[in-house]
């Protein structure tokens, strides 16, 4: 099979094309590396069933000629990171909404089947527990920039649908909730591997907030695990699904955790919101 992974240098795209050429697949990774990077993949180089290209999805002539005879699209690519989405929020949504068109607009004029990779931000701040993907979403004012990623990524999951329901795109939504694992970065405001790098230097982890805050962080293997097998499902196709863990911790228990696993003797520092990112965050 000849899958095509847009975003494929990126931190999950990577785990996906690590799996895929495992089991024998031929792989084309379309990346711009924005934020993915080519260190992720540089086991892969020389093999021949393993082609990297760097592009941007928003080069719809690109794009086009890696999905034409693709058997499989995994479309990852996008501005991710809150504290990307916040510093580059034209881009972040030309990306997100132009791109994501491109690539499902493609993938339903040669009838591939496709994951289209959304998010849990899509809940907003909901305070139903646990989200389902039928659930009301609840967010914030336009002019936040917290909510334009929710919005575009919602758009992404729309489009998706539509070409299902219309033109029979054999597409799979999924929604994927807080991911950590080998190769994340917290350079774009990823917390884990941030509370990770700040305790390995000495440094003060820095929380956002009063840490009470809960989050669920699942294992990006965890996560490669359930899409491969919603790909292995008929019935996935046209719908949505909802890949994360249900272990909840609170902020401040992950940097203690942190902590106690790195043997650190950094402190604790709490940051307001609007100091962190934007007034209004």
């Amino acid at each position: 099979m000849k899958v095509l992974v847009t975003g494929g240098a990126g931190f999950v795209g990577s785990h996906f094309t690590d799996r895929l050429l495992a089991r024998g697949d031929t792989v084309v990774v379309l990346d711009d590396l924005s934020t993915g990077r080519e260190a992720n993949l540089a086991a892969h180089v020389g093999n021949p069933r393993f082609t990297f290209r760097r592009g941007s999805i928003l080069d719809r002539e690109l794009l086009a000629k890696e999905i034409r005879g693709a058997d499989l699209v995994l479309h990852l690519a996008a501005a991710v990171g809150v504290k990307y989405v916040i510093e580059n929020p034209l881009h972040s949504l030309q990306v997100n909404v132009r791109g994501a068109e491109n690539v499902i607009d493609l993938v339903a004029e040669h009838r591939v089947k496709t994951v289209v990779f959304s998010t849990s931000e899509i809940y907003g701040k909901s305070a139903k527990v646990p989200f389902g993907e039928d659930d009301d979403r609840v967010l914030g004012p336009i002019t936040s920039h917290r909510w334009n990623y929710s919005i575009a990524k919602s758009l992404d999951e729309i489009l998706a649908l539509a070409y299902h329901k219309e033109r029979g795109l054999p597409a799979i939504v999924v929604r994927l909730f807080n991911t950590c694992g080998p190769r994340q970065t917290g350079q774009y405001g990823m917390v884990v591997p941030r509370f990770v790098e700040q305790a390995l230097r000495g440094e003060p982890i820095t929380i956002y907030g009063d840490g009470t805050q809960s989050r669920c962080f699942g294992s990006v293997f965890d996560v490669v695990d359930g899409v491969m097998a919603l790909l292995g499902e008929p019935r996935a196709v046209g719908d949505i699904f909802n890949v994360g863990n249900d272990e909840e911790v609170t902020i401040r228990a992950l940097a203690e955790r942190v902590l106690r696993n790195t043997g650190s003797k950094s402190t604790i520092r709490f940051v307001p919101y609007d100091v962190a990112y934007e007034s209004g965050f």
